[in-house]
């Protein structure tokens, strides 16, 4: 089973994100779940999603303590609390940034990709909104999910609250984060 442990602020579309990577697994014909982890809090707090992704029947529902992947979306996370407490030896973590790994996890020994995805939503969505952005690394790092899949995931859930123009911007944000991320 792949474990996946998503940190950002409410209001950044973790939960949404959360939400695409088990969609595009289901696509892709794997099992998958995605719930998040918070309570009473507001937008700009600390806000955990977590995603389990496997060939088989998932029956745990608790959290993810040992991450194979983190995705940060909001890199000032890092300062204020342990985003990589419990990562496997092996984890990779995914950044919302513009710096180099070095830069902004120095400490951090494991493999870490930083891709600006927030300079990416801004020129293509106007927003930043970067969860579409994020899933298109995401799938082109870990491998786990197709573009073809994440496209589709987008498509069904942004169709039920946004018109065709609000998905092909985000699609289009998803595409281009695949593309500028370099493995």
């Amino acid at each position: 089973m792949i474990k996946i442990r998503i940190h950002g602020r409410g209001g950044q579309g973790n939960v949404t994100l959360g939400q695409l990577i088990a969609m595009a697994a289901f696509y892709d014909g794997k099992m998958a779940q995605a719930f998040p982890n918070f309570g009473v809090e507001r937008k700009g707090a600390p806000v955990f999603t977590y995603v389990k992704i496997d060939k088989q029947f998932i029956k745990s529902r608790q959290q993810i303590y040992n991450p194979d992947f983190i995705i940060i979306q909001d890199p000032g996370l890092i300062n204020i609390m342990n985003v990589f407490e419990g990562a496997k030896k092996n984890a990779v973590v995914v950044i919302n940034s513009n710096k180099m790994p070095g830069e902004i996890c120095p400490r951090y020994t494991g493999k870490v990709y930083c891709v600006p995805v927030l300079e990416i939503a801004l020129r293509i969505i106007g927003k930043p909104i970067i969860n579409t952005s994020m899933l298109g690394v995401f799938a082109k790092i870990s491998g786990l999910i197709t573009l073809n899949s994440s496209k589709k995931a987008i498509s069904v859930n942004l169709g039920e609250k946004f018109d065709q123009d609000i998905i092909n911007k985000n699609i289009r944000a998803l595409e281009e984060a695949y593309k500028s991320t370099e493995i």
